[in-house]
């Protein structure tokens, strides 16, 4: 059975999506390490068509503790993303107190906006993000603190998930004015 499902996603009604994450402490509880597994279950499984059906689960690149309302700074995160062979391979990590330390002044986004299981309302509009970043983090599936070079997809889903841990949502960054609106100089990824 599932523990987490969009019955249990914590919706952007709800003010515990606005507030800051507390770092998480070392070694790891097993209560942080059950969040961590029950994150990256759901977004395994909704991934899969007939689970995503079965257990009531909305597709996801990603998902954060602040979305199933625990104020910890964690994340979990599959993508799939070509390599330099042009194959498409799954990267999954499951973050503890991921921070940006470098990115690019350049900008990506994805040309359809993005989306959120947090967000029901339609938030049309381009999401800028820094092309290419660089993460800290502890990454518990490899038991080790890690640095995470990411461009394009794997940097846009790092960044969003990064948002929720600072209390911000991706609708935070549409231009209101002209929400579809950029220059050439905004990379786009149909």
């Amino acid at each position: 059975m599932h523990k987490i499902n969009m019955d249990t996603i914590v919706l952007d009604s709800d003010p515990v999506l606005r507030g800051k994450c507390e770092p998480v402490s070392f070694p790891l509880r097993k209560e942080d390490i059950d969040t961590l597994e029950d994150m990256l279950q759901y977004v395994r499984d909704s991934r899969d068509e007939e689970l995503a059906e079965k257990y009531n689960l909305q597709p996801a690149n990603g998902i954060a503790a602040p979305q199933i309302g625990i104020l910890k700074q964690m994340t979990v995160l599959v993508v799939e993303e070509e390599n330099k062979q042009g194959d498409l391979i799954e990267t999954e990590y499951a973050l503890v107190n991921p921070r940006i330390i470098s990115h690019s002044e350049k900008q990506v986004a994805l040309g359809y906006g993005e989306g959120c299981l947090s967000v029901k309302d339609e938030h049309p509009g381009l999401v800028r993000r820094a092309w290419r970043i660089k993460v800290a983090a502890y990454d518990y599936l490899q038991g080790k603190e890690v640095i995470i070079q990411a461009k394009d997809m794997l940097s846009i889903v790092l960044q969003h998930e990064i948002d929720h841990l600072n209390g911000r949502l991706f609708y935070d960054h549409i231009n209101k004015e002209d929400p579809w609106g950029h220059t050439d100089a905004l990379k786009i990824i149909e």
